[in-house]
């Protein structure tokens, strides 16, 4: 299968997706089928809807519902994958399952729950838990959950004995995610570290999860049809400018990518249920570098 076949069969550029929010932090519904049909315009190969850009642990369950099944309602034809593990009971999970399905997306997420200092049980968990899903499953390693990380034989019994195609892998070393790719079989192991990406790309990894596609998708597919044809020195241009957006949004995401997203004309408020405050200079520099990314091309 060549590099760019994998966008049909798991792999590709996972658009994570923003919750936006009023100033009183309810969630925004009215904007959001906006930046729904925005992020699938960029080009996006699938949208995951409520990941942990989208303040997942700070939604409610009828409110991770609501914005599966809007992500699904709103979208054209891109798929769409949501988390679907979150509650904290075993029979909780169950009905989270259900009810994430019933919004009719087309593959569910499964975080490892903090079980990934106990291979046994974390092999077990999943398994178990995948059996109840009528819909194809991939991992994820939320940090936001301690003890996140899946090893890479942990990983390779998931893939032969489970329904998982792929998985966000967040160790953010490259010996992390190779001991994934080599034994990832016919799954696709997705990168999150943005320095690495391109790296990944040539070890082997078959896409990308992470955080910058929230608001820049367009540039993650400029570097994936640049790396599937060929063009090296476009795919590390891409890249480059990947690491800049990055560090664009610096340590106050998801915020300042909402500020990003507003600016690209989807009136998003920049408002997060966590402590992030965009004060002026940080809003300044964010002008600064989307002025950048319009004289360049890379943004609108």
């Amino acid at each position: 299968m060549s590099f760019s076949d994998y966008a049909k069969n798991f792999g590709g550029v996972y658009s994570l997706m923003l919750t936006p929010f009023k100033e009183d932090r309810s969630i925004d519904y009215d904007i959001y089928p906006e930046y729904v049909r925005w992020q699938e315009e960029q080009g996006a190969h699938y949208l995951f809807a409520v990941c942990g850009s989208s303040e997942m642990k700070n939604l409610t369950l009828e409110e991770r519902e609501k914005l599966a099944a809007l992500t699904v309602k709103h979208r054209k034809k891109v798929k769409v994958f949501a988390t679907a593990n979150l509650e904290p009971s075993w029979h909780g999970q169950l009905e989270e399952i259900k009810r994430i399905e019933a919004a009719g997306v087309d593959g569910l997420v499964f975080v490892t729950k903090g079980y990934g200092n106990d291979e046994e049980r974390l092999v077990t968990y999943l398994l178990e838990l995948q059996s109840h899903a009528t819909v194809p499953v991939i991992l994820y390693e939320f940090p936001g959950f301690s003890n996140h990380l899946i090893s890479g034989s942990a990983y390779k019994r998931l893939v032969e004995n489970g329904n998982f195609h792929a998985i966000k892998d967040t160790t953010c070393t490259m010996q992390g995610i190779k001991e994934k790719i080599a034994v990832q079989g016919d799954s696709c192991v997705l990168q999150a570290n943005i320095p690495y990406l391109l790296e990944a790309y040539e070890a082997g990894a078959r896409g990308v999860a992470a955080t910058p596609t929230t608001c820049g998708t367009n540039l993650f597919i400029r570097m994936w049809d640049s790396f599937a044809a060929g063009d090296m020195e476009e795919a590390r241009r891409m890249h480059e400018e990947i690491v800049n957006l990055d560090n664009a949004l610096g340590g106050a995401f998801p915020a300042t990518a909402k500020y990003l997203v507003n600016l690209q004309g989807i009136p998003m408020n920049w408002y997060t249920r966590g402590d992030h405050v965009l004060k002026d200079h940080k809003l300044k520099a964010l002008r600064v570098y989307h002025d950048y990314a319009v004289r360049n091309n890379l943004m609108k």
